[in-house]
């Protein structure tokens, strides 16, 4: 499997001077193309190990990446998608994929009417399908949700023995971001944020206060 998935890195980038909007990839393990950047969203179809793909863009963080394969198009995790680097093929991340081309993309209604309007499943819709995904253990819960125009909100609380803390991200389909967090004890609570703006701006700032 391992010979066979360099030979077909070797080929497709041999090729990928003659992509020109996008960058051509490999993907590295058999992978679920969704409709979605989430696990949450409906499977399009299965792209197999070593299979060539096309990388059209990545969301903010470049953790799920929008591409095609064949005819069908949706989004896979980035850790499957490989690229050329320096002359070796490495796994994307956000280091790379600034350097091999791949832009920052957004998903959003518009992009779920333009590939999925056949599919018995579109008339759901982004936002039905961005649901929470959330996890609880005995000492608190976390959470993802992403909403119909790409934009994503994670957070976590958690209580414990001498009190309550909490921390959130949220990042917005243009690539802004804040970020916050908050613990409470016996005495009061101290927090802080950070917001990034599309174009690198930042502003923060923390508080805390006594019962």
């Amino acid at each position: 499997m391992i010979k066979r998935l360099c030979i077909a890195i070797v080929m497709v980038f041999a090729m990928a001077s003659m992509a020109a909007a996008a960058t051509v990839a490999v993907a590295t393990g058999n992978v679920n193309l969704r409709a979605g950047p989430s696990t949450g969203y409906p499977v399009v179809v299965v792209v197999p190990v070593g299979a060539r793909i096309v990388t059209h863009g990545c969301l903010p963080g470049y953790t799920w990446c929008d591409i095609g394969f064949g005819s069908y198009r949706g989004w896979v995790s980035a850790r499957y998608v490989q690229v050329v680097y320096n002359g070796a093929p490495v796994v994307l991340s956000p280091a790379v994929a600034a350097s091999v081309g791949v832009a920052v993309v957004a998903f959003n209604k518009a992009y779920w009417d333009n590939h999925y309007a056949s599919y018995p499943w579109y008339y759901r819709g982004p936002a039905y399908y961005g649901q929470a995904a959330r996890s609880c253990g005995p000492n608190g819960c976390s959470g993802t949700v992403t909403g119909p125009y790409g934009g994503t909100a994670s957070g976590a609380r958690g209580c414990g023995p001498r009190g309550c803390a909490g921390a959130g991200t949220i990042i917005g389909p243009n690539g802004g971001s804040v970020q916050g967090a908050r613990r409470c004890g016996p005495y009061g609570c101290v927090g802080g944020y950070r917001a990034v703006g599309p174009n690198g701006g930042t502003r923060s700032g923390a508080g805390h206060f006594r019962w």
